[in-house]
Formats: C-alpha cells, structure tokens, sequence
C-alpha cells in the first residue's frame, strides 16, 4: 500500500511556524525564509548547525558560570572566535538575510546576527532580547547589576551617551527634539519574535523592490501577508508587484482589499486609478 503523504510547501511550512505568538519558533522561521531562495535547504540540518555551535560554547562555561561571565564567554566565541560580524562590503546582499548563508560566510546584517546570537544566548540561559532600534537592530541582556546593549553588526556593548548619539539623526528626522524629545530608554523595549521576522522580511522587500525583482518580491510579500494578515498595506504593495508582472488577475483582489480596508490611507486615489485600469486589462 503506497502513501500519499503531501510535503508542504516553502510557505505553507512558514504559515505553520507563525500561526501562534505563545509557541513562535523565531530561529526556525527565520532560517526557513531562504527556502525561496534555496529550494533545496535543509531548515533542520541548519537548525543542527547550530546546535554544535551551542554544544561547543556549553563546553567553555563552568556549571556555576555568572551570567555576566555566560554573555563574556557568548560574546568571545560569536564574535571574535567564530569571526561573526557586519557584511560592510556588500551590505544589501539578500545572502545577509538567510541564516544559512550568514552561518557559512560569519557575515550578516544587525538583525540576521542577531538571530543567532539570541539563540546561543537563551542555550546558555541569559535574559536577552531583541531590540527595534530605530535603523539598526539591536540586543540586551538583563544582568543583575543592569542591562548591557549590543551592536551585533560589531560585537560592541553601547554606553548610554552612544546609543543616545546613534539616535540623534532618527530624532532629527522625526522632529523628536526639545520638549518633544523621547528618553533613550523608550527605544530599547523589547521586540516580539513576530516583528524580528517581519523586519527581517522587509529588508528584503526593499532589496527586491529597489531591483525591480518582481518575482522575489512577490515571494517575500505572500510571507508578510501570511505573518501579518491584517497589515493591509503588504496586500497594495503585492497587488503592485503582481500588476509589473503582468498579472493583473492576481493583482486586483489584493488591491481591493487594501481599498476596503486602508480607510485614512493618503494613496487611496492612486490606488483606485491603478485599480481601474487593472480591471479593464482584465475585462
């Protein structure tokens, strides 16, 4: 008796790993969004991988390791044993995106880095989270005696007075200066597994979008879609791609939904025009 045992596919596997914020595999669902660019990738041999990596940094660590002692000994082995860092050459390389990638090249960018270096920090029981620093991704880490912030483009732990010089471009930009200022700390607040994922997306989004490769980018969008089903924007800028690849059919649902329910948008004539003129390439 032969079994008819179907594989999921790429997204489908994705849409099973982020249906529930109480049980989100960040790691996996990180690794598993290369499989549009690697049909072949092996998500558990790379889930594996770093295992060993953990295996081998459990092994530098005495059982009643402190923990600023645990985040020492992590920061030696990621970055200057193992030589993780920034990608500064070829920074908007989709390859810095897919963890399968940056394990094999140690290079990446703030956010893919930061993937694994919160991995290894949870295997070696630290209090550490991602933080959504305004441009650039960031971690921390709880001690007992106070929270230490990490660049993990560079390895570095940054000073208040650092963080506060980073942000200042972002505050001018904003018009967040004077009495409008926001204190430094509000910007460290920790992020779900379920925004890391969607940053990670939209990064390559925008290499995508800035290539005018409508094919990736539709890829990429279908996986926002399917982690954010109420980010009615995701659904216009797929509608758009679908409409440059020729795919008006596909195109106009999409468009439709984000008209029925992006009410205050500023774009929603435009949107409407390119609608129009989808629907009569379809009629």
């Amino acid at each position: 008796m032969s079994l008819n045992l179907d594989v999921p596919s790429p997204l489908q596997y994705f849409a099973s790993l982020v249906q529930s914020d109480e049980h989100f595999p960040l790691l996996e669902a990180a690794i598993s969004l290369a499989q549009d660019e690697y049909p072949d990738l092996d998500v558990q041999q790379v889930l594996g991988d770093v295992d060993q990596l953990l295996a081998r940094l459990k092994r530098r660590l005495a059982a009643d390791a402190s923990p600023l002692q645990r985040l020492r000994a992590l920061n030696q082995f990621f970055f200057r044993d193992l030589n993780f860092g920034g990608n500064i050459n070829d920074y908007y390389d989709p390859d810095n995106s897919y963890l399968n990638a940056v394990l094999r090249t140690r290079r990446g960018i703030p956010i893919s880095l930061a993937v694994l270096w919160l991995e290894l920090a949870a295997g070696v029981g630290l209090n550490a989270r991602g933080v959504a620093f305004p441009g650039h991704f960031m971690v921390k880490v709880n001690l007992p005696k106070g929270q230490v912030v990490i660049d993990p483009f560079s390895g570095h732990s940054l000073s208040r007075e650092e963080l506060s010089e980073r942000l200042e471009p972002f505050r001018q930009r904003s018009g967040l200066v004077d009495e409008f200022e926001v204190p430094v700390g509000l910007y460290l607040q920790s992020v779900p597994a379920r925004d890391i994922i969607g940053r990670m997306l939209r990064n390559l989004k925008e290499i995508h979008k800035t290539q005018q490769d409508w094919v990736r980018l539709i890829a990429v969008q279908d996986r926002l879609i399917v982690l954010l089903p109420q980010a009615w924007s995701e659904y216009r800028d797929r509608g758009m791609a679908l409409a440059e690849q020729g795919e008006a059919g596909r195109a106009v649902p999409d468009l439709e939904t984000y008209l029925n329910h992006a009410e205050d948008a500023l774009d929603l004539d435009g949107v409407a025009d390119r609608l129009a003129r989808l629907r009569r390439q379809k009629s």
